[in-house]
């Protein structure tokens, strides 16, 4: 049961190079798929509430959509990875990674100067050429230790999953996307209230991943 939240201790030994938890004892907040307007703000006040810095995997085709958004991801000291540009199937035959990676690597850096160094596959799915390619990009690939399932838009499924596996090491996956809008704030709130009660804290992504 708890593979669906944490991935199995196999595939982290098979893909030792992958980060699955924090280097650290502090949680990692990390949310995919934005930028997105209206919930990227709600999601940016909320962590500054909190004090807590995060990771924000973003797809490269909101990214030219909303740069606003990004120059307040960036201004508000958080970091940005890389979620394919068109959030896109690492397995499928269509993927191409000079498009998908390095097409948004590129553009991150020409327009803010910032290195992309960290990625997460879309739908966290991967296979052996995903360690080829992110090593001839020097790219580390995070994965997680605590799938929220905030996705499924049921603030009780994340309940569940942030009861049963938050921990001190814990890389918590969070969607910056339509489907988890009605729930991201109670599900961040969840979170850092748990946190609180177990005596953890949070960590930035610098610390908790090299």
């Amino acid at each position: 049961m708890k593979f669906q939240y944490n991935p199995p201790v196999i595939v982290k030994k098979m893909f030792p190079s992958f980060r699955w938890e924090s280097k650290v004892k502090k949680i990692l907040l990390t949310f995919d798929d934005g930028p997105v307007p209206g919930l990227t703000e709600l999601i940016l006040r909320k962590l500054s509430d909190n004090n807590i810095k995060g990771l924000f995997f973003c797809v490269g085709s909101n990214i030219k959509k909303y740069p606003s958004l990004i120059e307040d991801i960036i201004k508000e000291g958080h970091c940005l990875g890389n979620h394919t540009y068109n959030h896109t199937n690492l397995t499928s035959p269509d993927f191409n990674p000079i498009v998908e990676i390095d097409g948004i690597n590129r553009y991150i850096y020409d327009k803010y100067g910032i290195e992309i160094k960290y990625f997460r596959p879309p739908h966290g799915r991967f296979n052996l050429y995903t360690n080829k390619i992110l090593k001839e990009r020097n790219m580390v690939n995070v994965m997680w230790s605590l799938l929220s399932y905030d996705f499924t838009g049921d603030l009780s499924k994340v309940k569940m999953s942030v009861s049963w596996c938050l921990q001190n090491n814990s890389i918590v996956v969070l969607h910056d996307n339509i489907k988890s809008g009605n729930i991201i704030s109670d599900s961040i709130d969840y979170i850092v209230r748990e946190a609180e009660i177990k005596g953890l804290s949070f960590g930035e992504p610098v610390e908790c991943l090299n």
